[in-house]
């Protein structure tokens, strides 16, 4: 499963006031770093968030990221952004050897590079349109407990959690409530998701560099979709759900619009 490059991302630059970005959906890392982490395939593949890419595509402008998270996190802060301890990376042991400063150094120079690129795509979309949203698209675990074991409580972990922990909610709350509201009325295959806001997430790096630098005109939208569409042990995905989820997402994308012309 694991391959070796030396690209980070896929950048694809259209039009509109919507960015999807799936900085999480890598599963590759480049050299120097594979030949030092000590987890195997299956356990990285694990925590990182595969198949949101496919989630990426409603929209013509869009990054889909190729490196691991277990190179480099693009939703930590800069100093937390490569795991150094198990305490970064769920009690998990990450290297055989600990990554040398020059190899941390060349993680974040992808890091920088990453920020730089996104913040010109924002500053695009700012100057063009005025006002944007950028999709932020994760997916997390729910089965702790082995794969045979109980799911977790229902309670705290939605099906779709909107993270909005680091916007000024007041702001954004037409696009925000509008989001949640056309998301739960979404047919999915005969039901309706349960969708709720900052119940296990609040948003990471991405949403609060974007909220930081552009305060008045960016509203980023933290979708993590719990995996009921995958095997989080196996890696099995359920193709008709991963679809399924996809559509909701574009099925958003009319109100999110009219909020914008309301600004």
């Amino acid at each position: 499963m694991m391959g070796v490059t030396e690209m980070m991302y896929h950048l694809v630059e259209g039009n509109g006031q919507i960015l999807a970005a799936a900085i999480h959906n890598g599963h590759e890392l480049r050299e120097e770093v594979a030949d030092i982490i000590a987890l195997d395939d299956a356990s990285r593949f694990r925590e990182e968030d595969p198949y949101t890419g496919a989630w990426a595509t409603i929209v013509s402008n869009r990054i889909v990221v190729y490196r691991s998270r277990f190179e480099v996190d693009l939703n930590r802060p800069r100093g937390k952004a490569v795991y150094l301890n198990p305490a970064d990376a769920w009690g998990l042991t990450v290297w055989k050897t600990q990554p040398t400063p020059g190899m941390i150094a060349r993680s974040l120079t992808w890091y920088d590079s990453f920020y730089a690129q996104l913040h010109r795509l924002c500053s695009r979309m700012e100057k063009e349109c005025g006002h944007f949203v950028v999709f932020d698209l994760h997916s997390y675990n729910h089965r702790r407990q082995g794969s045979d074991g109980p799911p977790a409580d229902q309670d705290g972990n939605p099906e779709i959690n909107l993270g909005t922990g680091t916007m000024n909610r007041e702001q954004w709350a037409g696009v925000v409530d509008r989001f949640i509201e056309d998301l739960r009325a979404f047919d999915f295959l005969g039901r309706h998701l349960d969708v709720r806001e900052n119940v296990k997430f609040y948003g990471g790096q991405l949403p609060r560099f974007v909220h930081e630098h552009f305060p008045k005109s960016g509203c980023v939208l933290a979708v993590e979709v719990k995996k009921f569409f995958m095997d989080e042990w196996s890696g099995t995905v359920d193709g008709v759900q991963l679809k399924q989820i996809r559509e909701a997402l574009r099925g958003t994308i009319p109100g999110i619009l009219d909020e914008l012309k309301k600004k």
